[in-house]
């Protein structure tokens, strides 16, 4: 269980944060920018929400949770000493990825196919949506640049692009059921 009761702490004062294992590393840190992006990302789908009902807004929150245990699961270096540990960390894991892609196929399943790529736009939660993806798609790519000098678990990656095609599809429903979306015409404006 996690306690709060004092917000500031003056450690990060000199421009160091410290990782789930207690190391401390500078706040640009790779490791850092890849979970604060993440961070950014889950407040990004947080205004998505406010324009999400029912079922949508559901799967968006689990999708919130999955973002803390992604977050996390990368402020946690050190994989190999997690059985050491005097607290289990918390790690993504294949059933988060399983999820997305079957909440993916039932949203695809009733979304007509493309025949044009789809602006980013459409309705309030679509453009919020879109915004989410592109989001997911910048903490995916800091990810595969943190795993090419650290261990990175495989889960993180690939539920991060899983993600990015989740909100995508995610949009599309928003703008009712595709009949809405936005199509790009290829050189409309020359």
């Amino acid at each position: 269980m996690v306690v709060l009761n004092k917000i500031y702490t003056r450690t990060g004062d000199k421009g160091t944060t410290a990782l789930g294992n207690g190391d401390r590393v500078a706040k640009f840190d790779p490791r850092v920018t890849a979970f604060g992006t993440s961070d950014e990302l889950n407040a990004t789908l947080g205004m998505a929400r406010l324009h999400a009902t029912g079922l949508m807004d559901t799967q968006l929150a689990a999708i919130q949770n999955d973002l803390f245990d992604l977050g996390a699961d990368l402020c946690r270096p050190d994989l190999a000493g997690d059985a050491t540990a005097e607290y289990p960390p918390l790690r993504m894991v294949a059933s988060q990825v399983d999820r997305l892609e079957t909440e993916i196929d039932a949203m695809n399943d009733v979304l007509s196919p493309l025949r044009s790529f789809v602006l980013p736009g459409g309705s309030a939660l679509a453009a919020h949506l879109h915004l989410c993806r592109t989001v997911a798609r910048r903490a995916e790519r800091l990810s595969v640049e943190l795993s090419q000098s650290e261990e990175v678990k495989p889960h993180v990656v690939t539920y991060l692009n899983r993600l990015s095609d989740w909100f995508f599809v995610a949009a599309r429903i928003a703008n009712n059921d595709g009949a809405d979306d936005v199509l790009w015409v290829p050189g409309a404006n020359r």
